[in-house]
């Protein structure tokens, strides 16, 4: 006999989901859910949107670690309220983590909650945390073949950061074999080159944001 975990698992998950969801909009607050691998710049881009988009946005980060609260400092000391999630091993944020961490912020008071992800590029992807969005963050150094070995954080992605472009002079990237690979397999999600780091691109990608967050009030 077999019994299959997985899907009671995500029952449970998307049901606490839908609870989520449902309050983020009564609320009228925007969730992005962000995914990425360890080292890809997940939160050198969220400061980066958070300096692009604070002066017309209330915002608040939930970040999701196995272990330590370093990122989760680095936002506080922004002036950023930030909550921390440490998953104790396991390698996705679940939705009653969301539900839990939501509980001590202000949303009535926020307009936007980027929540960082585990570093992952395949369990975040099959578990639904009442988000708006997914966006997918890959870094020049992880190579242009990513999409190829990863498909399916590609596919739920609805926009793709290029990271650290200002290193592509040093890593062999190529930009162009990148974008066919994504447009095959997400035709639809625009892709945002950026370096979060100093600054470049970075406006494209917190106007597109931007529209999304407004379009709630």
């Amino acid at each position: 006999m077999q019994i299959d975990m997985k899907q009671p698992i995500l029952d449970k998950n998307d049901r606490l989901a839908a609870e989520n969801r449902a309050l983020f909009a009564e609320k009228k607050v925007f969730v992005l859910n962000i995914l990425a691998s360890p080292g890809s710049g997940k939160t050198s881009t969220i400061l980066a949107t958070i300096e692009a988009l604070r002066d017309e946005f209330n915002i608040a980060v939930i970040e999701g670690d196995i272990a330590s609260s370093v990122d989760s400092e680095k936002i506080k000391a922004q002036g950023i309220a930030a909550v921390q999630i440490n998953t104790g091993g396991a390698c996705h944020l679940e939705s009653d983590m969301i539900k839990r961490a939501i509980s001590v912020l202000d949303l009535d008071n926020l307009d936007l909650i980027l929540l960082e992800n585990v570093g992952n590029l395949v369990c975040p992807t099959d578990f639904d945390l009442g988000e708006n969005a997914k966006v997918m963050i890959l870094s020049v150094p992880e190579g242009d073949d990513k999409p190829l070995k990863y498909p399916g954080i590609f596919q739920v992605a609805q926009a793709i950061v290029l990271n650290k472009i200002d290193t592509m002079p040093v890593f062999d990237f190529d930009q162009d074999a990148f974008t066919e690979h994504v447009k095959q397999l997400n035709p639809t999600a625009p892709i945002f080159p950026l370096s979060a780091t100093n600054g470049a691109g970075v406006e494209a990608w917190a106007s597109w944001l931007a529209e999304r967050v407004r379009a709630l009030r």
